[in-house]
């Protein structure tokens, strides 16, 4: 009969799953299973103490310290969540993604240990990335969609209410009916858009953040970069600018960018043809600042106190008639606030409107008792 010990031992050994045991007191490897070879092929079971530096030279110079920083956390008795990191084994060779889940125990010894795993999740990480990417996509070409469909009906309207108008003495009841008709599917057609459109973001709010660190300058970018593409459908000018290049932060990435498309979108509906939409992102020491700047017409300074209320009285309808519901800002309001942060406005009628969102630069973890 095998023994647990035994049992355990075989398991332990034929995971693929890097399994590790590192004494914080000792500042010491005490084990890793056979895998940790496999995911570090230049390295052995018995040098695994010693090839603790060069492992984190293999990481990019921005992660080096995030990782530092998180299992420092961990040591000290805070809970961590999954840490996703990128290593580069040899020069000229693709990153590969690592995610490193460990917990924090005290032995019989009194030595505090960090026991958990290490595990390759390039694959799985890289599947991720591309759906988040036509995610964002999806959601930035159907805020654009929505505005540039929306227009055409928003003029036959105006054109069908015009023919009303002119054929009323004709006193033709099937001519009246049809101008009609076009009147009701117009506006129909406009609502149905829009409402799509709110009901993907709408839907948001509802669902766990899952966060992961990003760099919030490249994702940004990305969306930025399908505004700029479709200048001429919206006829408005886009310009994105980070400081510095890179900016990475822990947050929920699709999450982040609904919020980004419906302000975007709020800038749309009240900035005038050629008018100018510009979006920033800057790195302060202890928090990220994002704005979004439009030249549009402006919040009336009465409506800015409600902006943020559910069906608050500060909806109003787009220069081209675009509906809102609104619920908009209270849902960029909730989600960015999930993300422990803040937003604000400041806006002048006829003169533009700047919203300011702020966002810590590491999400906030619970102290364990």
């Amino acid at each position: 009969m095998l023994n647990q010990t035994e049992i355990l031992h075989h398991v332990v050994q034929g995971s693929p799953i890097l399994l590790f045991a590192y004494s914080v007191s000792a500042r010491e490897v005490l084990f890793v299973n056979e895998a940790y070879e496999r995911i570090f092929p230049q390295s052995r079971r018995d040098t695994a103490t010693a090839d603790l530096p060069a492992l984190l030279r293999c990481l990019p110079p921005e992660d080096q310290q995030y990782a530092l920083g998180c299992l420092t956390d961990l040591a000290n008795g805070e809970l961590q969540d999954d840490l996703l990191l990128r290593m580069q084994l040899e020069p000229n060779v693709p990153l590969r993604w690592l995610c490193v889940r460990a917990h924090r125990a005290v032995a019989s010894d009194g030595q505090v240990l960090l026991c958990g795993s290490v595990q390759d999740v390039t694959v799985d990480h890289e599947y991720t990335r591309n759906a988040d990417k036509f995610m964002a996509k999806k959601n930035t070409t159907l805020e654009i969609l929505s505005h540039d469909l929306a227009g055409p009906f928003n003029m036959l309207q105006q054109m069908a209410g015009f023919f009303q108008e002119k054929t009323q003495d004709l006193h033709d009841p099937q001519l009246e009916k049809m101008v009609q008709v076009m009147q009701d599917t117009c506006r129909d057609s406009i609502n149905l858009i829009r409402e799509f459109v709110d009901s993907e973001f709408a839907e948001s709010a509802s669902v766990q953040l899952k966060r992961a660190r990003v760099d919030l300058a490249a994702s940004i970018r990305q969306v930025m970069d399908t505004y700029q593409q479709s200048e001429h459908l919206v006829n408005k000018r886009f310009s994105f600018s980070s400081t510095p290049d890179k900016v990475y932060i822990e947050l929920d990435n699709n999450k982040f960018l609904q919020v980004m498309n419906n302000l975007l979108s709020n800038a749309i509906k009240f900035t005038g043809e050629g008018g100018h939409i510009a979006v920033t992102v800057v790195q302060h020491p202890q928090h990220v600042l994002v704005t979004v700047a439009d030249d549009g017409i402006g919040i009336p300074e009465k409506l800015q106190p409600v902006l943020y209320d559910r069906f608050t009285k500060a909806r109003r309808p787009g220069l081209r008639g675009e509906k809102t519901t609104g619920l908009g800002m209270s849902i960029i309001q909730a989600l960015v606030r999930l993300h422990g942060g803040g937003i604000w406005c400041e806006s002048q009628e006829n003169a533009g409107t700047t919203f300011f969102i702020q966002l810590p630069t590491e999400a906030p973890r619970p102290i364990s008792s």
